[in-house]
C-alpha cells in the first residue's frame, strides 16, 4: 500500500463583528476571521494538507481569491472538492490531525461539532479526525487577537 502525508498551514486576520467560522462551525465571539471565502482557517489548512499529499498544488491554485465564484463560499465545499481531486488520482484520505492557535474563544466545546462537519465533508469517521487548540501565550499577532492560525497534517493512501 502506498501512503503519503501532507502538511497544511493557514492564517487569517481577525475583524471585529465578523462571523468566526472554524471547522464548519460558527463560534460565538466578538470578532471573526476575514477572507475571500468564509475564512475557515482550519478547513483551509486541512485542504492544503490534502492537496499537498497528492502533489496537487495548494488551495490558492484551485480556489483563487481572485475568482468571484469562491466569494463567501463555505470552506466545507472546498474540502469536499479536495477529497474528490485526490480520489481522481487514486487516493483516499486516511486521517487528519489539526492544531488551532488562537487566544479566544475556547475551542473545546466546539470540537465534537467540528469533527462531525469535517467527517461529513471528507467521508472519514469522526474518530479519524483530531482537532487540538493552543494559545500563543498572549505573544505576537495571535496573542493580540489580530489573527488566527491553523496547522494540519493528513495521511492519504492509494486505493
Amino acid at each position: 500500500m502506498k501512503i503519503k502525508v501532507g502538511f497544511g498551514f493557514d492564517v487569517h486576520q481577525m475583524k471585529e463583528g465578523h462571523p468566526f467560522v472554524v471547522g464548519g462551525v460558527e463560534l460565538a465571539h466578538h470578532a471573526g476571521a476575514f477572507g475571500h471565502s468564509d475564512a475557515d482557517v482550519l478547513v483551509h489548512a486541512i485542504c492544503d494538507a490534502i492537496l499537498g499529499a497528492a502533489n496537487l498544488e495548494d488551495i490558492g491554485y484551485h480556489f483563487p481569491n481572485t475568482d468571484q465564484k469562491w466569494k463567501g463560499i463555505s470552506s466545507l465545499l472546498l474540502l469536499k472538492e479536495c477529497v474528490r481531486l485526490i480520489s481522481e488520482k487514486g487516493y483516499e484520505l486516511g486521517n487528519i490531525d489539526a492544531m488551532l492557535c488562537l487566544e479566544a474563544p475556547k475551542i473545546k466545546p466546539y470540537i465534537p461539532a467540528m469533527k462531525e462537519r469535517l467527517a461529513d465533508a471528507t467521508g472519514l469517521d469522526a474518530d479519524d479526525i483530531s482537532i487540538k487548540a493552543t494559545t500563543n501565550e498572549t505573544m505576537g499577532f495571535v496573542g493580540r487577537e489580530e489573527g488566527v492560525v491553523a496547522y494540519a497534517v493528513c495521511l492519504i493512501q492509494k486505493i
